[in-house]
């Protein structure tokens, strides 16, 4: 891998430490992960995307109160 150095401020410096979630992280990983976040949605996730979509135009769908009483009443019945 070639090797580039940046200058960069360091408050910068020090919210990229931050983000470390271990010491042996590089700041090259930190960087791909934050960057990956503004990358195009794969194929696949686009395909969930569209699927989701279709399900919930069709009514395929449950509202947060239904869903809060399905697993009200699971949990009642794993305690069982």
């Amino acid at each position: 891998m070639a090797s580039t150095t940046i200058q960069i401020s360091q408050d910068l410096k020090t919210e990229l430490q931050k983000r470390k979630l271990s010491n042996a992280e590089t700041y090259e990983e930190i960087i791909w992960d934050l960057l990956e976040d503004t990358m195009a949605l794969s194929a696949q996730t686009k395909r969930d995307i569209k699927q989701s979509l279709d399900e919930a135009r069709r009514g395929e769908t449950v509202s947060h109160e239904e869903m809060v009483q399905q697993l009200k009443r699971r949990q009642l019945r794993l305690r069982r």
